[in-house]
Protein backbone atom coordinates (compact mmCIF):
# COMPACT_ATOMS: atom_id res chain seq x y z
CA UNK A 1 0.00 0.00 0.00
CA UNK A 2 2.80 2.48 0.88
CA UNK A 3 5.67 0.94 -1.13
CA UNK A 4 6.49 3.39 -3.69
CA UNK A 5 8.41 2.27 -6.67
CA UNK A 6 7.16 -0.98 -7.07
CA UNK A 7 4.45 -2.16 -9.52
CA UNK A 8 1.49 -0.81 -8.66
CA UNK A 9 2.92 1.40 -6.64
CA UNK A 10 3.91 4.03 -9.24
CA UNK A 11 3.07 8.19 -8.63
CA UNK A 12 0.08 9.02 -9.77
CA UNK A 13 0.23 12.74 -12.13
CA UNK A 14 -2.30 15.41 -11.59
CA UNK A 15 -5.20 13.38 -11.08
CA UNK A 16 -5.91 11.86 -7.69
CA UNK A 17 -7.55 8.49 -7.58
CA UNK A 18 -10.34 7.49 -5.67
CA UNK A 19 -9.82 4.82 -2.97
CA UNK A 20 -11.62 1.79 -3.34
CA UNK A 21 -12.44 -0.10 -0.07
CA UNK A 22 -11.00 -2.48 1.25
CA UNK A 23 -10.35 -4.99 4.14
CA UNK A 24 -8.00 -7.01 5.86
CA UNK A 25 -8.59 -9.57 8.84
CA UNK A 26 -4.99 -9.79 11.63
CA UNK A 27 -5.72 -13.76 13.01
CA UNK A 28 -4.24 -13.76 16.26
CA UNK A 29 -3.76 -16.79 18.49
CA UNK A 30 -2.03 -17.36 22.06
CA UNK A 31 -5.00 -16.25 24.04
CA UNK A 32 -3.81 -15.03 27.86
CA UNK A 33 0.08 -16.27 26.82
CA UNK A 34 1.36 -15.21 24.20
CA UNK A 35 1.17 -13.18 20.61
CA UNK A 36 1.18 -14.34 17.39
CA UNK A 37 -0.44 -13.80 13.70
CA UNK A 38 -1.30 -14.96 10.31
CA UNK A 39 0.88 -13.57 7.66
CA UNK A 40 0.11 -15.05 3.74
CA UNK A 41 2.45 -14.27 0.89
CA UNK A 42 0.80 -12.91 -2.12
CA UNK A 43 1.97 -15.02 -5.53
CA UNK A 44 5.34 -13.01 -7.07
CA UNK A 45 3.22 -12.95 -10.64
CA UNK A 46 0.74 -10.60 -9.12
CA UNK A 47 0.53 -7.28 -10.73
CA UNK A 48 0.62 -5.52 -6.96
CA UNK A 49 2.45 -6.50 -4.50
CA UNK A 50 3.66 -9.70 -5.74
CA UNK A 51 5.61 -11.72 -3.20
CA UNK A 52 5.02 -9.55 -0.58
CA UNK A 53 3.52 -10.64 3.22
CA UNK A 54 0.54 -9.26 4.11
CA UNK A 55 -2.46 -10.14 6.73
CA UNK A 56 -5.24 -11.83 4.38
CA UNK A 57 -7.23 -8.79 2.90
CA UNK A 58 -9.04 -7.61 -0.19
CA UNK A 59 -11.54 -5.48 -2.03
CA UNK A 60 -15.04 -4.93 -0.86
CA UNK A 61 -17.21 -6.80 -3.72
CA UNK A 62 -20.08 -4.49 -4.86
CA UNK A 63 -22.58 -7.18 -3.70
CA UNK A 64 -21.26 -6.81 0.21
CA UNK A 65 -22.76 -3.67 0.52
CA UNK A 66 -21.61 -0.21 2.20
CA UNK A 67 -19.88 0.62 4.92
CA UNK A 68 -18.58 -1.24 8.11
CA UNK A 69 -20.88 -3.99 7.32
CA UNK A 70 -19.23 -4.35 4.20
CA UNK A 71 -15.81 -4.03 5.11
CA UNK A 72 -16.55 -6.56 7.82
CA UNK A 73 -18.24 -9.48 5.51
CA UNK A 74 -15.44 -8.67 2.90
CA UNK A 75 -12.29 -9.42 5.81
CA UNK A 76 -14.20 -12.70 6.27
CA UNK A 77 -14.38 -13.67 2.92
CA UNK A 78 -11.28 -13.03 1.86
CA UNK A 79 -9.86 -14.54 5.07
CA UNK A 80 -11.85 -17.94 4.03
CA UNK A 81 -10.49 -17.19 0.36
CA UNK A 82 -6.76 -16.56 1.20
CA UNK A 83 -6.15 -18.76 4.23
CA UNK A 84 -8.96 -21.35 3.66
CA UNK A 85 -10.23 -20.14 7.60
CA UNK A 86 -14.03 -19.95 8.42
CA UNK A 87 -16.29 -20.10 10.96
CA UNK A 88 -15.85 -16.29 12.18
CA UNK A 89 -18.66 -13.98 12.48
CA UNK A 90 -18.33 -10.45 11.00
CA UNK A 91 -20.12 -8.74 14.29
CA UNK A 92 -17.67 -10.49 16.28
CA UNK A 93 -14.42 -8.85 14.25
CA UNK A 94 -12.52 -5.92 16.88
CA UNK A 95 -12.07 -2.88 14.35
CA UNK A 96 -8.24 -1.76 15.15
CA UNK A 97 -7.30 0.62 12.13
CA UNK A 98 -8.21 2.38 9.15
CA UNK A 99 -4.96 2.95 6.17
CA UNK A 100 -5.78 4.95 3.16
CA UNK A 101 -3.39 5.13 0.52
CA UNK A 102 -1.43 7.84 0.10
CA UNK A 103 -2.84 10.61 -2.71
CA UNK A 104 0.27 10.58 -4.29
CA UNK A 105 0.01 6.72 -4.79
CA UNK A 106 -1.76 5.99 -8.65
CA UNK A 107 -3.16 2.95 -7.25
CA UNK A 108 -5.22 3.48 -3.94
CA UNK A 109 -6.92 1.53 -1.17
CA UNK A 110 -8.79 2.63 1.85
CA UNK A 111 -8.26 -0.19 4.00
CA UNK A 112 -10.21 -0.92 6.96
CA UNK A 113 -7.76 -3.54 9.61
CA UNK A 114 -9.67 -6.06 11.84
CA UNK A 115 -8.47 -8.19 14.82
CA UNK A 116 -9.88 -11.35 15.56
CA UNK A 117 -8.80 -14.41 17.67
CA UNK A 118 -8.49 -17.67 15.51
CA UNK A 119 -10.79 -20.60 15.97
CA UNK A 120 -9.49 -23.51 17.75
CA UNK A 121 -7.61 -25.83 15.49
CA UNK A 122 -7.38 -23.31 12.80
CA UNK A 123 -4.91 -24.93 10.06
CA UNK A 124 -4.34 -22.65 7.28
CA UNK A 125 -4.83 -24.02 3.90
CA UNK A 126 -3.60 -21.86 0.71
CA UNK A 127 -4.27 -21.94 -2.96
CA UNK A 128 -1.08 -22.24 -4.38
CA UNK A 129 -2.26 -19.62 -6.97
CA UNK A 130 -3.16 -16.24 -5.47
CA UNK A 131 -1.48 -17.08 -1.85
CA UNK A 132 1.66 -18.88 -1.80
CA UNK A 133 2.94 -19.62 1.65
CA UNK A 134 1.68 -18.51 4.68
CA UNK A 135 3.54 -18.70 8.58
CA UNK A 136 2.46 -17.89 11.98
CA UNK A 137 4.98 -15.16 13.26
CA UNK A 138 4.88 -13.71 16.86
CA UNK A 139 5.27 -9.58 15.75
CA UNK A 140 8.41 -9.24 16.68
CA UNK A 141 9.73 -12.86 14.60
CA UNK A 142 7.93 -11.15 11.51
CA UNK A 143 9.97 -7.83 11.69
CA UNK A 144 13.11 -9.67 12.45
CA UNK A 145 12.31 -11.85 9.03
CA UNK A 146 11.58 -8.43 7.34
CA UNK A 147 15.08 -7.03 8.24
CA UNK A 148 16.77 -10.04 7.57
CA UNK A 149 15.29 -10.19 3.66
CA UNK A 150 13.04 -13.54 4.83
CA UNK A 151 10.36 -11.95 3.61
CA UNK A 152 9.23 -8.72 2.07
CA UNK A 153 7.04 -6.45 3.94
CA UNK A 154 5.02 -3.27 3.15
CA UNK A 155 5.28 -0.19 5.03
CA UNK A 156 1.66 -0.53 6.54
CA UNK A 157 2.27 -4.27 7.59
CA UNK A 158 5.50 -3.33 9.52
CA UNK A 159 3.83 -0.35 11.07
CA UNK A 160 1.22 -2.63 12.75
CA UNK A 161 3.54 -4.94 13.34
CA UNK A 162 5.54 -2.76 15.56
CA UNK A 163 2.86 -1.57 17.39
CA UNK A 164 1.55 -5.14 17.66
CA UNK A 165 5.03 -5.64 19.66
CA UNK A 166 4.13 -3.98 22.43
CA UNK A 167 1.09 -6.07 23.37
CA UNK A 168 2.26 -9.41 25.96
CA UNK A 169 -0.75 -11.63 24.12
CA UNK A 170 -3.45 -11.41 22.31
CA UNK A 171 -6.24 -10.66 24.55
CA UNK A 172 -4.06 -7.69 25.34
CA UNK A 173 -3.90 -6.76 21.83
CA UNK A 174 -7.68 -7.38 21.31
CA UNK A 175 -9.25 -5.67 25.02
CA UNK A 176 -6.89 -2.44 24.12
CA UNK A 177 -8.35 -2.56 20.46
CA UNK A 178 -11.90 -2.74 21.95
CA UNK A 179 -11.41 0.22 23.87
CA UNK A 180 -9.85 2.56 21.05
CA UNK A 181 -11.04 4.63 19.08
CA UNK A 182 -10.02 3.96 14.92
CA UNK A 183 -8.81 7.69 13.24
CA UNK A 184 -7.90 7.38 9.44
CA UNK A 185 -4.37 7.49 8.61
CA UNK A 186 -3.56 8.81 5.43
CA UNK A 187 0.33 8.75 4.84
CA UNK A 188 1.86 11.23 2.33
CA UNK A 189 4.76 10.78 -0.18
CA UNK A 190 7.32 13.36 0.22
CA UNK A 191 10.10 13.76 -2.62
CA UNK A 192 13.70 14.20 -2.25
CA UNK A 193 15.30 14.10 -5.76
CA UNK A 194 14.67 10.83 -7.47
CA UNK A 195 13.51 9.10 -4.37
CA UNK A 196 10.61 9.15 -2.34
CA UNK A 197 9.71 8.39 1.43
CA UNK A 198 6.11 8.32 3.46
CA UNK A 199 5.59 9.94 6.23
CA UNK A 200 2.72 9.31 9.07
CA UNK A 201 0.46 12.10 10.70
CA UNK A 202 2.82 13.70 13.48
CA UNK A 203 6.05 12.51 11.51
CA UNK A 204 8.49 15.39 10.46
CA UNK A 205 7.85 16.88 7.21
CA UNK A 206 3.67 15.57 7.02
CA UNK A 207 1.74 18.95 7.44
CA UNK A 208 4.01 20.96 4.68
CA UNK A 209 4.26 17.86 2.11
Amino acid sequence: MSRVGEPGQELAGAEVATPRQAASIILLRGGDDALELLLVQRTPHARFMGGVWVFPGGAVDAGEGEGDTAHRTAAVRELEEEAGIGGIAPAALVKYSQWITPREVKIRFDTHFFLAEAPAGADPVIDGEEIVDHRWFSPAEALRAGEAGEIDLVFPTIKHLEQFSTFPSAAALLAHAAASEVVPVLPKVIMGGETARVVLPGEPGYEAA
